[in-house]
């Protein structure tokens, strides 16, 4: 297994090249000109873009199996590891808050859902469930989620609509998050990160949680890891295609059939990484995924608050990214690859304080 000190090498780079590519999609050049699979699907359907934030989850998953399977074995006292997962969920969660609240503070529109409040609630339950059950009774949590949302979702007229619907606004998630979530809706009338569609995102990161249990498992080469990993993956990508045949797969609605789809595809993606990281022993490429990925978090905010800068900052009439935007259509390219080519800048201004942070083995753990 090809590691760097105690940590996994093939993990790092994919956390690192997830993160990477959340900023790339979060902050194009324009938001008029970007590739239909560099966007959010619209509703059904799946795009590049739409796999970011699951192989996110799917990552922590992971990381909490790796990172916590000592504390589990241990005979030791849990409760400080508990309060230590209690704080740090909260920490995660109030930096969440912040970005949000910035630039202008506004209380009146604040909204309490996003990416890291989620990825906050997730593994303030997920790491408590990898301590206290084993392999079988977190799979059997995974099939009650996802079952259990399927039903609720597929099976439960939606008050006030008298039938079960699943547009936009209309369906069950919506009605729930219009009464019980607090704050601004990121739509008015619904939430990608609601509060029914957090159940089917826990089980996402339990799927991670599963993945690294298979990375732990005793006598085990990295050619078998790999091979148990890519099939789990293909059955699961392939599961997921035959339920959204009833049961669409809908990254705002975090449908069963998106979490099996994309945690399949994810552990596909980390099997193909390792494969090349572990049996081929070829890490030079991973080394900017690294970078980003040891300060994921931290790489995260960083792009929202120098967005501040590129995306708000008026020069001449325009801010910076229409400055470039328009200077490379002016310079002959076509106006998506122009905004794709800013996008990927921005990534690489976002690298530059990552990697001194790196380079000084300063490395900010929420």
């Amino acid at each position: 297994m090809q590691k760097k000190g105690s940590r996994l090498v093939s993990l790092d780079a994919f956390r690192g090249y997830t993160v990477a590519a959340m900023i790339m999609v979060n902050f194009p050049g324009s938001w008029d000109h970007v590739f239909p699979t560099l966007n959010h699907s619209d509703w059904n359907g799946l795009t590049f873009t739409d796999l970011v934030a699951p192989f996110f989850l799917f990552i922590v998953g992971m990381s909490i199996a790796l990172s916590h399977e000592s504390y589990r074995l241990s005979d030791a006292p849990k409760g400080p590891l508990y309060r230590r997962i209690f704080v740090r969920s909260l920490k995660i969660f109030a930096v969440g808050m912040f970005l949000n609240a910035m630039p202008f503070f506004n209380l009146d529109e604040l909204r309490w859902t996003g990416t890291l409040h989620r990825i906050a609630v997730v593994f303030a339950v997920c790491a408590p469930l990898f301590l206290t059950t084993g392999w079988k009774a977190q799979l059997a949590t995974l099939v009650v989620i996802l079952a259990g949302y399927w039903f609720a979702m597929t099976q439960i007229p939606v008050p006030g609509e008298g039938a079960v619907v699943l547009e936009p606004g209309r369906n069950l998630a919506a009605w729930v998050d219009s009464r019980w979530l607090p704050g601004k809706m990121w739509q008015d009338t619904w939430d990608p990160e609601g509060i029914l569609s957090t159940f089917p995102a826990i089980a996402t990161c339990i799927t991670g949680m599963l993945a690294g249990r298979i990375m732990m498992i005793p006598g085990w080469d990295d050619d078998r890891k790999t091979a148990a990993l890519m099939t789990a993956g293909v059955v699961s990508a392939v599961l997921g295609y035959f339920v959204g045949l009833h049961f669409p797969v809908n990254e705002n609605l975090w449908t069963s059939s998106f979490v099996l789809v994309t945690s399949g595809f994810a552990a596909m993606v980390f099997g193909a990484i390792h494969f090349v990281t572990g049996t081929l022993a070829r890490t030079r490429w991973t080394w900017p995924g690294v970078v980003f990925g040891m300060n994921a978090i931290a790489a995260y905010v960083l792009g929202d608050l120098l967005a501040l800068l590129f995306y708000r900052l008026p020069l001449g009439g325009a801010t910076p990214n229409e400055h470039v935007v328009s200077g490379l259509i002016r310079m002959g390219l076509e106006p998506r690859v122009a905004s794709l080519c800013y996008a990927l800048f921005f990534v690489s201004v976002v690298f530059v304080p990552v990697w001194l942070l790196w380079r000084r083995r300063i490395f900010i753990k929420l």
